[in-house]
């Protein structure tokens, strides 16, 4: 149907019955209020107070699902796999080409021992300054330095200036300490630029955030790609969820953790669903809350594919049905039907109107029984076929 296609609330697909809080689905009550009694393949036929529940449309999602994107740009050099490859935690899978990058690194790298060595120069400078403050650094040129200095400064090589002894002696100090400071400084700085490059080619690989599934490729091979852009789908498939949009007014009867019955789209497989979680806020333009439900482990579902659930009302009225077992139902055609003992004990067929799942054992009966009455369990009648009711709704 139209709906089917449409991920949404759309409520009143079908009207059905719940069982209310405290009343367990499979464990009817009789007219006492105890279980029914079984008698052989006969039992007493129990009842169930049932309200109405409205069928809302969703579509199943994974429990995690993520986009991993661009970080740098470049040319994609590898891909892992392809849709519906699975991955480990860890795994690359998506790898951006990184030459470039690798080779400004070894240039880095490079700056960096030639500020090492001009760190070490600059320290052993500092401490000869300190241990020979008189030593001008022209003892390796056999003095032929000092023999200049009488014709470039005779006042000083005299003996006759005026300098300060000390005031000299403080200022090399204090110049061989900024060579020292300048070096330590131009070695950090390769440190940091090593460090960026470094977070740059870690960025060039696309890395599993968990176990999980390619969901969808958006670039092949070649590609080049900018910051930001998307390059995979990838989701954990190992636990799947059912997301619905649920009126307002009808989330005041669902609480994290309680069970709920579903039916997905594919085969009409029924389950049970568990409420996972309930967003904090409404839509403001449809005002409707989003619901996540737990999918059981192993449903034969997968993302996307649309599933129904059905959602108590709490503002409508409570009613009590009778409720029998789903193998109790015949079927000739769409035409359900049940064998009562009659009062000589005797099984009579009965024709009734089945009502909604209890849950996938128990349905109510709407007409053509009554709480009390002996039913047969497990009938067998010519012409008439008995087998799973789940697939008759």
């Amino acid at each position: 149907m139209l709906s089917k296609n449409i991920i949404s609330t759309v409520a009143a697909l079908a009207v059905g019955f719940y069982v209310v809080a405290d009343e367990a689905p499979a464990g009817t009550e009789g007219n006492s209020g105890a279980p029914s009694t079984v008698l052989g393949q006969v039992i007493t036929i129990g009842s169930a107070r049932t309200g109405v529940s409205v069928t809302l449309g969703g579509s199943i999602v994974p429990y995690k699902m993520v986009t991993l994107n661009a970080e740098l740009p470049g040319s994609i050099e590898n891909i892992a796999g392809k849709e519906g490859d699975r991955f480990d935690e860890g795994e690359i899978l998506v790898r951006i080409d990184d030459d470039t990058l690798l080779a400004k690194r070894q240039e880095v790298e490079a700056q960096r021992h030639i500020a090492e060595a001009a760190l070490r120069n600059a320290d052993v400078q500092l401490n000869k300054t300190i241990v020979s403050p008189n030593y001008q650094g022209d003892a390796m040129m056999g003095g032929l330095p000092s023999m200049m200095s009488m014709f470039t400064d005779p006042m000083r090589s005299s003996g006759f200036g005026d300098g300060d002894p000390d005031f000299e002696r403080y200022s090399n100090i204090y110049s061989s300490q900024t060579q020292v400071e300048s070096a330590q400084a131009s070695v950090v700085q390769a440190d940091a630029q090593l460090k960026q490059l470094d977070a740059q080619i870690r960025n060039a690989k696309s890395i599993a955030p968990f176990t999980g599934v390619i969901m969808k490729k958006m670039v092949e091979v070649g590609d080049t790609v900018q910051p930001g852009q998307p390059l995979v789908e990838f989701a954990d498939l190992d636990r799947l969820q059912l997301q619905v949009e649920v009126p307002a007014r009808l989330v005041a009867g669902l609480k994290e953790g309680m069970m709920m019955p579903a039916k997905l789209d594919v085969g009409g497989v029924r389950l049970e669903v568990r409420v996972a979680q309930i967003y904090p806020s409404a839509d403001m333009k449809r005002h409707s809350v989003t619901v996540k439900f737990d999918l059981p482990k192993g449903s034969p579902a997968a993302p996307g594919m649309y599933s129904e659930i059905m959602i108590p009302d709490l503002q409508a009225h409570v009613s009590s049905f009778p409720v029998v077992p789903t193998s109790s139902l015949l079927w000739r055609g769409t035409l359900p039907a049940v064998f009562i003992l009659g009062d000589n004990g005797e099984p009579e067929l009965r024709v009734v109107r089945v009502g909604e799942l209890v849950d996938n054992k128990h349905v109510t009966i709407l007409s053509g029984l009554v709480v009390g009455e002996q039913l047969v369990v497990s009938p067998s009648a010519t012409g008439w076929s008995s087998g799973s009711a789940n697939q008759r709704f």
